[in-house]
């Protein structure tokens, strides 16, 4: 492995449970304190400068003095995704589109650096349980290094477009009877005995590469937002963007930061009900049930980082159900003409909630973090409701056309 004593970024390694130092290693994912989850905090050399990072390629590889040290970016053009301008939500509110990734989802990010991370470390096979999303970027990732890959799955539970994607690229699917947490125990327990090379969210320098979110939007809009709606499954993401943000301050690239808020599906959301409650821990949901497949997760791992970034940044975290959600999927796509999935549409569910409860004022620059495309999860796409009106034959259609209420131009 690359030794960190390299010039470049310097590394250090703690513990968010217990705050305890841990020698930086890629092997390292769990405090050997208290087994609490590890974050890596970078230091990079020098001073970060924008105008560094902008003489370069967009992607995430733009800002590689905040990343990992590889030797060799594992990557298929992931990151730079759009900002798109949603006029029509009202307010200011935009939404970052991550299903352009090239496997349509924001697991991109974090797989170009995890599976960089992985093969500099010398792994053969890289493994993740995943409700979908995570499988289908890793096993491109990994088939763009050249490794071999395996993904755990609930059995049954799983998107097709997303299933479709990992037996795609050539990842052995293990299709377990239970929950995503059940998987992800089969996955920790592997990664334990040095079976596989694990590349979930508890993996700290996989979520290295998700944090990129944050220094694109500050790029794209010019400063800094000042709301940032996520969708919450496992909370490795909300995590990773926040630390983005945090980082950006502490290198003096900007001088505020923007408050964080989860949005959770009713049925998984053992956070945002947490914190509703005023609880200090997650109210576990061992049955998770929602539409929203890609957060149908009732034990989240990341649940202390996530937690965290919503009460650093002065934020909150909200409850949404599944009607709330499809009628968000489908107004997205009606306003700014993004299509995403469910758990993509959260956030707009989540705003307005946030709206109707007062909690975010009037005239604040919002963010909507669309995470997935909504070819991930095309049945619920097609199943939208909508009333089909069939013709005959080619003059009926036209008839029908032209009985459209609209306006054409003429002349």
């Amino acid at each position: 492995m690359r030794s960190f004593d390299n010039p470049g970024p310097q590394y250090r390694m703690v513990c968010v449970s217990c705050g305890a130092a841990v020698e930086p290693d890629f092997y390292s994912w769990f405090c050997p304190e208290c087994g609490g989850l590890l974050e890596v905090l970078v230091e990079p050399p020098g001073k970060p400068s924008w105008d560094t990072w902008r003489a370069r390629k967009p992607g995430v590889w733009r800002y590689r003095e905040a990343l990992p040290p590889c030797r060799k970016p594992v990557t298929l053009g992931e990151g730079w995704t759009p900002l798109v301008r949603a006029e029509r939500l009202g307010g200011r509110v935009w939404v970052k589109f991550e299903g352009s990734n090239p496997t349509g989802s924001f697991k991109d990010r974090g797989m170009s650096v995890g599976v960089a991370v992985a093969e500099e470390a010398g792994a053969r096979l890289v493994a993740a349980a995943s409700t979908g999303n995570t499988a289908a970027s890793l096993a491109a990732y990994a088939a763009r290094a050249g490794l071999r890959s395996a993904v755990v799955l609930p059995k049954g539970r799983v998107a097709k477009g997303k299933l479709a994607q990992a037996i795609l690229h050539g990842a052995t699917i293990v299709e377990v009877h239970g929950s995503f947490d059940d998987a992800l125990t089969a996955v920790i327990d592997a990664s334990r005995r040095g079976a596989v090379y694990p590349l979930n969210s508890f993996n700290p320098w996989r979520l290295e590469g998700q944090k990129t979110l944050a220094y694109e939007l500050v790029e794209q809009l010019g400063r800094v937002p000042d709301y940032v709606f996520v969708p919450v499954g496992n909370g490795g993401n909300i995590a990773a963007i926040w630390k983005g943000f945090k980082e950006l301050r502490e290198w003096g690239l900007v001088e505020d930061l923007p408050r964080m808020v989860g949005v959770q599906a009713r049925g998984a959301a053992p956070l945002a009900e947490a914190w509703l409650k005023g609880l200090e821990k997650p109210a576990w949901v061992e049955e998770p049930e929602t539409i929203a497949t890609a957060i149908r997760i009732g034990r989240p791992i990341n649940w202390l980082k996530a937690l965290r970034a919503v009460r650093e940044s002065g934020g909150f975290m909200l409850v949404v159900g599944d009607d709330a959600i499809l009628e968000a999927q489908r107004k997205i796509a009606r306003t700014t003409g993004l299509g995403v999935e469910p758990a993509a549409a959260a956030p707009l569910a989540g705003l307005e909630e946030a709206r109707r409860s007062g909690l975010v004022e009037e005239g604040a620059e919002t963010i909507l973090v669309a995470t997935g495309h909504a070819l991930k999860d095309p049945e619920i796409a097609a199943s939208a409701s909508h009333a089909a009106v069939e013709a005959a034959n080619a003059s009926e259609a036209s008839r029908i056309l032209s009985s459209i209420p609209g306006v054409v131009r003429r002349g």
